[in-house]
């Protein structure tokens, strides 16, 4: 691994294994990264933030997939504040985004919190503004979960958005009212600063055809890139 950029992947949780980012970052070994991974929060302590220019956060506040209690306690809050105000990158996909009762800090940090999102459905994936993060990608289409969040940080700068189509009586979920919805085009993901460190969040990635698509691939390599401050 000399010579990788190393970065500290947090995974897994009830509803999202672990596995699935596992899988997804594997080709990004050949691009210059090291991944540590920890799926279980227990193993995890404040001091390994040191250790990284780089965390990889897709993990909700639960300690693992068999675990549901919460692991993101004020202390690890502060640490993650801390951590990105002295210059460190934190990178949030998927269900990082999705708060715990006492996790506001640290949403805050991040810059929003998960809402909701419909039954799996096509969700189109697309640039909308030049950006290293989004340097070279294009848009594309998969099954996913299609997020909706509540945006925190006013100076979240949107570079990519995301589309899915209308969910009405017409759809085979017309048995649930919560998915008549119109047509969605929400923030798909944002950077923004915070003192000396950079934050990009990505909330695609539900499935590993996903984090597997080779627009989705660069884009996490684009971002990775951009949140340690380290150019291609």
């Amino acid at each position: 691994m000399c010579g990788k950029m190393r970065v500290l992947l947090l995974c897994d949780d009830y509803w999202h294994p672990g596995q699935v980012p596992i899988d997804g970052i594997t080709p990004l070994a050949e691009r210059g990264f090291g991944f540590d991974i920890i799926t279980n929060a227990d193993d995890f302590s404040l001091d390994m933030l040191a250790k990284y220019p780089l965390i990889l956060l897709s993990k909700c506040d639960e300690v693992s997939q068999a675990d549901k209690r919460s692991w993101k306690t004020d202390a690890v809050q502060k640490a993650f504040i801390a951590y990105v105000e002295n210059g460190g990158g934190l990178l949030v996909v998927h269900t990082g985004t999705v708060s715990g009762e006492h996790t506001q800090a640290l949403d805050l940090l991040i810059g929003c919190r998960f809402l909701y999102h419909p039954h799996d459905c096509p969700v189109t994936v697309q640039p909308v503004k030049p950006h290293p993060v989004t340097e070279g990608v294009g848009m594309f289409c998969e099954t996913d979960e299609h997020y909706r969040l509540e945006m925190l940080a006013p100076d979240a700068d949107i570079l990519i958005a995301s589309y899915s189509p209308p969910q009405g009586e017409e759809s085979k979920y017309k048995e649930d009212p919560y998915h008549n919805t119109p047509a969605w085009v929400c923030p798909a993901g944002y950077v923004r600063t915070q003192g000396k460190g950079r934050v990009c969040v990505l909330t695609p990635g539900h499935h590993l055809a996903v984090w597997r698509n080779p627009h989705f691939q660069l884009t996490l390599e684009n971002a990775l890139r951009w949140c340690s401050g380290i150019k291609k």
